[in-house]
Parts: C-alpha cells; sequence; structure tokens
C-alpha cells in the first residue's frame, strides 16, 4: 500500500529495529486496535488510509516507536488508530531570509548584513527524531553563523568577496546540519548597509581621488601639447616660410567665419627690424 523512501538515506532503523518489543500491554493494544478496524468496514477505511504525496515522506511512531523502516511514501499508508501517529515532512526546497545583523568587523566597523539560505530536508526521519523544529533551527544557525563568519572578515573583504563568504557559510551550514537530516544547497548575501557617516567618508574619498586622478591627467595632457608645440616650432623654424603659410591658413578661417574684426599677430622679427631700419636713418641724419 506504500513504497518506501529509496532515494533518501534513513538510519532511523536503529530506533525500532534494536529496541525491545511493545511488551503485552502493546500488543493487547495492537490487537484491539485491529479489531475495531475490522468491525467498523468499511467507514474505518476513512480513517487508516492516509495519502503522501510525491515530495512529502511519513515518518510514523507506533506506540510511541519508530517503525522499522524508516520513512513511508510516496503512496497510501495504513495508520492504526490509537496506536499509530504518523508526521508528514515536507522534502522540497526552501528559502528563509536571515534578519539583519549588526555585525563588528575585523577592522571595528559595524555593518548590518542579511542573507537568505536554500535548505531542504535530506533524512524525514532525522529531521523528525532528532532535532525538535529542523526549518526554525536551521534559521537561528544560519543568523549565528552569519555573525561569526564576518566577525572575521574586514569590511574591505565584505564588500568584495561575497561569494568566498557565501561559500564558506555553506559548508558550515551543511556540515552542522547533516545529523539533523537537512542539506543546506546554497547561501546568499543579500544586502551590506554601512553606517551613513561611513557612506560619506568613503564617497569623499571616491571624490579626491577621481579629481587627483584627473588632475594627473590634466598635467599629463599639458605635458603632451608642450612637446607638440615644441616639436611643431623646430619644424618651422627650419623652414621659414612655414611660418608665413601658416598666416595665411590662419587668416582664411578667420575669413570663413564672417567676422569684422581681424587680429592679424606681426612677427617680432619684423619689429626688430623695423626697430633697426629707424636706428640706422637716425644715425645717417
Amino acid at each position: 500500500m506504500y513504497g518506501k523512501d529509496t532515494h533518501i538515506p534513513d538510519d532511523g532503523t536503529e530506533h525500532g529495529a534494536k529496541s525491545e518489543g511493545p511488551g503485552c500491554c502493546g500488543w493487547v493494544l495492537t490487537i484491539l486496535s485491529y479489531i475495531l478496524i475490522g468491525c467498523t468496514l468499511p467507514f474505518s477505511l476513512c480513517f487508516t488510509l492516509k495519502v503522501v504525496q510525491e515530495y512529502e515522506r511519513a515518518v510514523i511512531f507506533r506506540l510511541g516507536r519508530l517503525l522499522p523502516g524508516g520513512a513511508k511514501g510516496p503512496g497510501i499508508l495504513f495508520i492504526a488508530p490509537c496506536i499509530d501517529e504518523y508526521m508528514k515532512v515536507d522534502l522540497r526546497t526552501f528559502s528563509c531570509d536571515v534578519p539583519p545583523q549588526e555585525i563588528l568587523s575585523k577592522d571595528s566597523v559595524t555593518v548590518a548584513v542579511d542573507a537568505v539560505i536554500y535548505f531542504r530536508i535530506k533524512n524525514a526521519t532525522a529531521s523528525i527524531v532528532k532535532v525538535n523544529n529542523s526549518n526554525a533551527a536551521t534559521r537561528l544557525l544560519a543568523a549565528t553563523t552569519l555573525r561569526n563568519v564576518l566577525g572575521t572578515k574586514t569590511m574591505a573583504e565584505i564588500l568584495s568577496d561575497r561569494e568566498h563568504i557565501s561559500h564558506t557559510m555553506q559548508s558550515i551550514l551543511d556540515e552542522a546540519t547533516d545529523p539533523w537530516g537537512i542539506l543546506v544547497e546554497r547561501v546568499e548575501i543579500k544586502d551590506v548597509r554601512l553606517p551613513v557617516q561611513l557612506q560619506r567618508a568613503m564617497a569623499a574619498e571616491a571624490e579626491a581621488a577621481r579629481e587627483a586622478r584627473a588632475k594627473v591627467i590634466a598635467a599629463e595632457g599639458e605635458q603632451k601639447a608642450a612637446r607638440a608645440l615644441k616639436e611643431a616650432a623646430d619644424t618651422m623654424a627650419e623652414s621659414p616660410g612655414a611660418l608665413q603659410l601658416r598666416y595665411l591658413q590662419t587668416l582664411n578661417t578667420i575669413s570663413a567665419e564672417k567676422n569684422s574684426t581681424i587680429v592679424f599677430p606681426i612677427p617680432m622679427e619684423f619689429l626688430a627690424m623695423a626697430k633697426k631700419s629707424i636706428g640706422n636713418g637716425n644715425a645717417s641724419m
């Protein structure tokens, strides 16, 4: 009527197979229960047949003792009234948010960090027998592990090395919850919140660094421009006609813009020659 779960390892047989029998009183109650079922057929089937879904397993206790064979399902289960008690366990993956934790990092910076964990039950019997509330216990353990792991990291490592921190937390949680029959599949750091004053200080530091880089880039540009001007001056000095051609090109550019005023530079050599000519004329007079 039901199939044994062959996909999930189960160590719960030791609780039933190696323990003592139900005793004389237990056998009497079991016989009376089956007599009651037989006398009330077919109405008793409504209370004795239970359906377990594909994603569920049922852990059955008879007179307080775990039945041999571990968790049962999926399929139809037979539950004897008055002596059997069963608990369904969901094998699907659960996701839970770890509440924001105020953590003091290794470099004495207070940060608020929250995370999310994904886990599932791989051993239905252990999750019932060995821990009171496996889901709540996993959530509390995740919050404690988050504080312990991030307490050994600096603020820079928390901000830049989230993937490594997530893998470390996953391995620690998986090892700690393995006796409870729980498998931690994934851990993710959701958000890291810094104090407002620290955010302002970091923003001022980043702005100062950007301004410093901008000044360095501007200085390098000026240096390259000065080098190019020096090379151009040296080239024009080698060919006097090149300067005149540059004057004419400048005039052509200015005239294309239809300006009413044109300022034309006069080379200093012309002024020196004019001054020398005036001086020679005065001397001859």
